[in-house]
């Protein structure tokens, strides 16, 4: 079973997408990427309320599987792609649900080009 849908992982804040879920998924993603020698991670965020939980949680597993992770904060997905191809990050992760409900939100993952993951990755 995959956690991916057509654009990162998405649910409801709290009930399908956890801090427990988001922090398995940095963890999960650090270790991916540091078997490809992988070192630098950028995380950014939307404004939604569950943000700073999330964000915090996949920071922490992405930290724990030995990245080091440049933290953004609030910016737009654009501006987190851009960073990550500006700045020489191996990937990125963007915190956001884009035109979905308030109360949702989404981990969406970067290639080292700034473009969303190919699905197979993802996988």
């Amino acid at each position: 079973m995959s956690l991916f849908g057509t654009d990162g992982i998405r649910g409801v804040a709290n009930q399908e997408l956890t801090p427990d879920l988001a922090l398995s998924v940095g963890v999960a993603t650090g270790l991916h990427f540091r078997r490809q020698g992988a070192r630098v991670a950028a995380i950014g965020r939307d404004t939604r309320r569950s943000g700073p939980m999330l964000s915090a949680a996949v920071l922490s597993g992405l930290c724990s599987a030995g990245m080091d992770v440049v933290d953004l904060g609030v910016a737009p997905t654009p501006a987190v792609s851009w960073f990550v191809r500006a700045c020489n990050a191996d990937f990125g992760v963007m915190l956001s649900a884009s035109h979905n409900p308030p109360a949702d939100n989404g981990i969406k993952l970067l290639s080292k080009e700034g473009t969303k993951l190919d699905p197979d990755e993802e996988a």
